[in-house]
């Protein structure tokens, strides 16, 4: 008989490295007779441990919710079900492969060494698939043969791991004796008579899948196709079921069609469910686009550009309030801030700490604000519509995965206000166009003295102009800020903000700060319509810079007075492509300030036409 649709089981591996995974996972292949005998024996070594690794099918890189799954998987089957097996590495440097696996499966089985117990690690890995909303969470204590399949011993471990499971707010725990190594009680019944109940394999065969299909209709649209003047909407169903004749919502923008063609893989469709890819067509003409949602026009998604949610940091560089980021959710991709970072969370005793920035592997809570406003739902409810990573711009890396909890109530309440007069109008009152000239460089490299020649130089030539100037600006507005990097990201933040804002009522502002970081630059730059921001590179050499050292700051940082020092022992990451590269070693101020004023010109930035 054929089995319904959709009814292949998911389950992940998990917990500590050396906590018998690889054994387990064979075992349970081999005797649910998932092998040749011939690739059974090859993997078996002559203590009867199982590598895994050799009998996975690969290395899984499918591309759902913009994740990558790079872990070990296999597909089998029983009598009984499909089951798609995948294995998360259990050290903790591969921390990313847990989140990315467990965002996507039905079953988590966490493995518990009888031997070591809980460790940090597998603590880590039951959080994350806490966090991660995986539907059933099996733990399973291994290598019980190691321990004479000790009762007591068992009943101490499942003790603990109730209480954690308790903290972490698991609805239901399950909590199984096994030995990886002779199958007893993964596969068949174990030799002793204290050990009753199904086995691991009677469990996964029982588990439910993800039940998606029972909520309302949401689709995030992956592509949009034209045949003519026929459009038809292209995603993967993230929950609940279409009909033609169903009445949708687009969100964002709130607008209704009715659904009059839908199509698969096989052709033409009455219906679609979750976890299914459906082309759609609609009753009229709509705007509608990648990362745009379809749902059910009685049961609209809210949408919102502000949340609290939780973060696993992945990336190497720490995560860094104020930085922007871009964040995918669905098929949507923004630009993101971490406006806050609320807590870490401590993987030991789930206490939240005090946290201003999260490292690789650290779990945290923020508060985050979006370029744009996405349609979304609570995690809790649906995982593609409430999960998302983060991606570093610079590197297009992955560095974090996130999971919403809700939307800040001041999303909902602050709105732009419409204003009579634009930057424009204002300019044009000057007889001049609205620029930023944003100088970057080594502290010493002259930003603030090439800076200062050309506002005199504009000036004289009647425009109206403003110079931020980065020493200036740290005894005011920036006070409260220190010289770590999380700090930097602000104090530019505060300073591009207000450019954004000067340059708003007309003037020409002039800003000289050293903004070591390339993504800083970068963020202000995207404060700016397309043309008004010139960044300009005041390059010197290291050994120039430090020669000047007017301020006496070089001698600091070298005698160890000073921390956090760019071109020290904090990085200077250099324009790639600056609209204007002064060498400042090789030009006087004058002729720096020429070229500048030269440019402006060119640009058509001095004047209103």
């Amino acid at each position: 008989m054929a089995r319904p649709p959709g009814d292949r089981l998911r389950f992940l591996t998990c917990g500590s490295v050396d906590d018998g995974k690889s054994t387990l996972m064979g075992r349970l292949l081999i005797d649910a007779g998932a092998v040749p005998e011939d690739v059974a024996a090859a993997a078996t070594g002559a203590d009867g441990a199982v590598d895994f690794a050799a009998l996975v099918d690969g290395l899984l890189a499918e591309k759902e919710q913009g994740i990558t799954i790079d872990v070990a998987h296999r597909y089998f089957s029983t009598p009984r079900r499909d089951f798609h097996a995948i294995d998360a590495p259990g050290h903790e440097q591969y921390t990313r492969n847990m989140v990315t696996g467990a965002s996507q499966a039905d079953v988590a089985v966490v493995l518990v060494d009888a031997l070591r117990g809980l460790t940090s690690q597998t603590r880590r890995h039951a959080l994350i698939a806490a966090i991660t909303r995986v539907p059933t969470v099996l733990f399973a204590i291994t290598k019980m043969d190691a321990v004479g399949w000790d009762r007591a011993r068992f009943d101490a471990l499942a003790a603990e791991v109730a209480a954690f499971a308790a903290a972490l707010g698991l609805p239901s725990v399950e909590v199984v004796p096994v030995s990886g190594l002779t199958g007893e009680n993964v596969t068949r019944a174990a030799a002793v008579d204290w050990v009753r109940g199904a086995t691991l394999l009677e469990r996964l065969e029982a588990a439910p899948v993800n039940e998606a299909d029972q909520g309302p209709f949401r689709m995030p649209v992956q592509s949009v196709r034209r045949d003519g003047l026929e459009r038809t909407y292209v995603g993967r169903l993230a929950s609940g079921r279409l009909q033609v004749g169903d009445a949708v919502r687009i969100e964002p923008s709130g607008r209704q069609a009715t659904v009059v063609r839908l199509s698969g893989a096989d052709g033409e469709l009455d219906e679609v469910h979750a976890g299914l890819t459906a082309a759609i067509g609609l009753d009229r003409p709509v705007d509608l686009a990648r990362g745009d949602v379809l749902t059910a026009a009685s049961d609209p998604l809210e949408v919102a550009d502000q949340f609290e949610v939780e973060i696993v940091w992945m990336g190497e560089e720490p995560l860094l309030p104020g930085r922007v980021y871009d964040l995918k959710m669905g098929t949507r991709t923004t630009s993101m801030q971490v406006t806050e970072v609320r807590r870490r969370v401590s993987v030991d005793d789930l206490s939240g700490l005090a946290a201003k920035t999260l490292a690789l592997n650290e779990i945290g809570v923020c508060n985050l604000a979006l370029g744009a406003e996405v349609a979304f739902t609570p995690y809790a409810e649906n995982r593609i519509l409430g999960g998302f990573i983060v991606i570093d711009r610079q590197t297009l890396a992955t560095v974090g995965a996130g999971m919403i909890r809700f939307a800040l109530r001041r999303a909902h309440n602050v709105h732009r206000q419409a204003l009579t007069l634009d930057a424009g109008t204002r300019a044009a009152a000057k007889g001049q166009k609205p620029t930023v000239l944003w100088f970057t460089g080594l502290s010493g490299a002259g930003k603030s003295t090439v800076a200062d020649a050309v506002e005199r130089r504009l000036h004289v030539l009647g425009r109206h102009t403003y110079l931020i100037d980065g020493d200036n600006l740290r005894h005011g507005l920036t006070r409260d800020l220190g010289f770590t990097d999380a700090d930097r990201v602000e104090n530019i933040r505060r300073a591009a903000e207000t450019a954004r804002l000067m340059a708003d009522a007309g003037l020409i502002v002039l800003v000289s700060l050293i903004s070591p970081f390339a993504s800083e630059r970068r963020m202000a730059r995207d404060l700016m319509p397309p043309g008004q921001f010139i960044e300009v590179f005041v390059d010197v050499p290291l050994a120039v810079a430090e020669a000047r050292d007017v301020k006496g700051l070089y001698r600091k940082a070298r005698a160890g007075e000073l921390a956090n020092f760019t071109g020290i022992d904090s990085p200077y990451e250099p324009p790639a492509a600056p609209d204007v590269h002064l060498r400042a070693d090789q030009e006087t101020p004058d002729q720096a300030t020429d070229r500048i004023v030269e440019i402006l010109r060119t640009l058509g930035r001095l004047s209103a036409d």
